[in-house]
């Protein structure tokens, strides 16, 4: 099997962040085939024998799965949900490893939703330093003035919380209502719809259409498919185009 970072390989195992393994890797914690190890060091996951504090860390590392799914109204972005209300995860019985959605999209909210057991990917787009940008059509029940227009790409607080700037911009206005772009470059809970409910703006639909430069495309509703590897180079930071 191809070596990993011994970082990597804690994790694989969900054992703890990468940041953590490396902390306990420069303490001297960690043996590999009985060697202390070094930050850096690289392991065959399935030949080498990795101890932390002593004890053997088994290697229960599933096939790593890279899944988007286009979601639809109506499902929750948890793996349970104790109101007894449909999952994403009700969405994928098919894919045959246990994956986990990366962010949120509320259940009013439809669109693009990356799935994996790969903590790497997790953290890598959950992480602020990354700075990833999701991309999400907003249509808004009526006009919207180039005051509003305006106040929506200013600084703005919700909840006590100064956000990162937003990029918002006008696609159409017709038949009474507006269609917008919303660029983040941060995911706070619900941040458009409070965006729009301070600007006294209705939303009739949300749908985010990418993370990144990777699109939901033509993927129909309801529907998932596997990432490509470019796609999954990209997001991991190894690539700059998909």
């Amino acid at each position: 099997m191809e070596k990993i970072r011994l970082q990597k390989f804690f994790t694989d195992n969900k054992i703890m962040s990468r940041r953590s393994a490396e902390r306990v890797i420069e303490a001297g914690n960690v043996k590999v085939n009985g060697v202390i190890a070094k930050v850096g060091d690289k392991v065959d996951p399935e030949n080498d024998v990795v101890m932390y504090n002593g004890k053997i860390i088994k290697n229960n590392q599933s096939e790593k799965r890279y899944i988007m799914l286009n979601k639809p109204l109506g499902y929750v972005t948890t793996t349970s949900d104790e109101k007894g209300r449909e999952t994403v995860l009700s969405l994928l019985t098919d894919v045959g490893e246990r994956v986990y959605p990366v962010g949120r999209l509320d259940m009013y909210s439809e669109g693009l939703l990356i799935l994996t057991n790969d903590g790497e990917l997790t953290n890598r787009l959950t992480h602020p330093k990354h700075n990833m940008s999701k991309t999400y059509s907003v249509i808004i029940k009526g006009d919207i003035s180039p005051d509003t227009l305006h106040m929506l790409n200013s600084p703005m607080e919700i909840d006590g919380y100064k956000l990162k700037p937003v990029k918002v911009r006008i696609v159409s206005q017709k038949n009474g209502a507006t269609n917008t772009l919303f660029t983040l470059n941060e995911g706070r809970n619900r941040q458009i719809r409070k965006m729009c409910d301070k600007c006294g703006l209705t939303i009739m639909r949300l749908t985010r259409i990418s993370v990144g430069k990777l699109k939901l495309g033509e993927l129909e509703r309801g529907r998932w498919r596997e990432l490509t590897k470019n796609e999954v180079d990209y997001l991991l930071g190894n690539s700059d185009n998909i």
